[in-house]
């Protein structure tokens, strides 16, 4: 017999603190005794921009987009079957909806499966934006010094985040401060 856990989808531009507030939030629900995990869905992208720098190639952003997109894709159907699993709480890092703010930010159209699938794995779950400007998330990037996302970049997918987030009524959680602060915001927010 399937399970249905709770979801949590957290959002947000690069250096947001997406898996920060995941950790924290894992924690937090496993100190109180509940069960709970998280599951990151990547979309490759790193790995194709260190791929593509160590081979002198810069990829259209066409063909990239559907490397990630696949990508992306396989690892939300694979955590979506994952929840059917479980009980307790499930945090998923990353969704869907990121690559189609990757789409918009590129300028690429968001296709008609995309988006419709995007929504139908969301059904039932509660998704929140982690919004910081994108100087904050900027330097955040830095620091970490694993990845680099330009300013532009992020002040740009910042934008249709908020706009997404804005259209369908998601909570935007200010994700500035320290990472219990933003749990707590977090948790006020959507009742976890």
């Amino acid at each position: 017999m399937a399970r249905r856990a709770r979801t949590v989808v957290l959002l947000g531009i690069d250096g947001a603190g997406k898996t920060t507030t995941a950790a924290a939030l894992v924690a937090a629900e496993q100190e109180a005794g509940r069960e709970t995990i998280v599951l990151r869905n990547r979309s490759g992208r790193r790995w194709l921009a260190r791929v593509s720098a160590r081979c002198g190639l810069e990829l259209p952003a066409r063909w990239a987009d559907r490397f990630e997109t696949g990508v992306r894709v396989v690892n939300v159907l694979v955590s979506q079957v994952r929840t059917t699993r479980r009980d307790g709480l499930v945090v998923i890092d990353r969704h869907l909806v990121c690559q189609l703010v990757l789409r918009r930010v590129r300028g690429l159209a968001p296709g008609r499966t995309l988006p419709w699938l995007g929504a139908a794995v969301l059904r039932g779950a509660v998704v929140v934006v982690l919004d910081a400007p994108a100087e904050t998330a900027h330097a955040r990037i830095l620091a970490r010094g694993q990845d680099h996302e330009s300013l532009e970049y992020l002040r740009a997918a910042r934008a249709v985040y908020l706009e997404f987030a804005g259209a369908r009524g998601w909570p935007v959680v200010d994700a500035t401060g320290a990472p219990e602060a933003v749990l707590a915001r977090l948790t006020g927010l959507t009742g976890l």
